[in-house]
């Protein structure tokens, strides 16, 4: 698929999948916004992809920064046509009785919070353009509850409605949102979860986790008309019908 001329903000894009989202994204040709709270990796990121990359450092947490990249990311790239929502964490992995309130509440600044962020901060300026496209990760703990995992389940749960809200309010305005729940995923946070040795997840092996390269390739996918299928929704990449249409082995 061609984007060329088209221009991404991608959050989260210092590693995992935010980092291959960014070189795919590059590579169908798109200019790309890469947004993280660590500089000196998206600066890397950047150098490496070319003049078609911006490194812009962002909180996602925080409204006013998340407005500022995306105002950023305007001023350098002259526009702003696709947003993906990736940025997200899932530390520190607790039961209920014994999560940290203000860790706890740290997980949902960023996952859902952060989600709701980047759909705001970039809305007004799509909507004037008369068209945008934005992309969440999503996951199958928006779907049922994890052991330990009450902050990351309650916020992927939320960023899953902010998809079907922005579907609802603005898919006439000509406005794409669709989540991707592409199952685990071999990052960072596989090792995380794999460390605390709490719920079945934690026991998976490395290989039984998809290559990030997968979900770079499907969010490429997700921006083209054969993905319109699922506006408001959420495609899972454990759906073999879904890998069969990326494309993917």
């Amino acid at each position: 698929m061609s984007l060329t001329g088209k221009v991404v903000l991608i959050t989260g894009a210092s590693r995992g999948i935010g980092a291959q989202a960014a070189r795919a994204f590059a590579a169908a040709g798109a200019k790309v916004a890469l947004v993280a709270r660590g500089s000196d990796a998206i600066a890397e990121l950047a150098g490496e992809i070319g003049a078609s990359a911006v490194a812009i450092p962002c909180d996602i947490s925080r409204y006013w920064e998340m407005e500022q990249a995306v105002a950023n990311c305007v001023i350098a790239h002259g526009g702003l046509d696709i947003v993906v929502n990736n940025a997200g964490v899932i530390e520190p992995i607790a039961h209920l009785a014994d999560a940290d309130p203000d860790a706890w509440g740290t997980v949902i600044d960023i996952n859902l919070k952060g989600v709701f962020h980047g759909m705001r901060a970039a809305l007004p300026g799509m909507l004037s353009q008369g068209y945008g496209t934005v992309l969440t990760i999503g996951s199958g703990a928006a779907h049922g509850p994890v052991e330990a995992w009450s902050h990351y389940c309650a916020s992927k749960a939320g960023a899953f409605m902010l998809t079907k809200m922005a579907h609802k309010e603005y898919g006439d305005k000509g406005i794409r949102a669709i989540s991707l729940s592409p199952g685990t995923v071999a990052t960072q946070m596989q090792k995380e979860i794999k460390a605390s040795g709490v719920n079945p997840i934690s026991q998976l092996d490395w290989s039984d986790h998809i290559p990030p390269e997968w979900v770079a390739q499907t969010l490429v996918w997700m921006c083209g008309a054969e993905a319109d299928a699922y506006l408001g929704d959420e495609i899972s990449l454990r759906d073999p019908d879904v890998r069969a249409k990326v494309g993917l082995a």
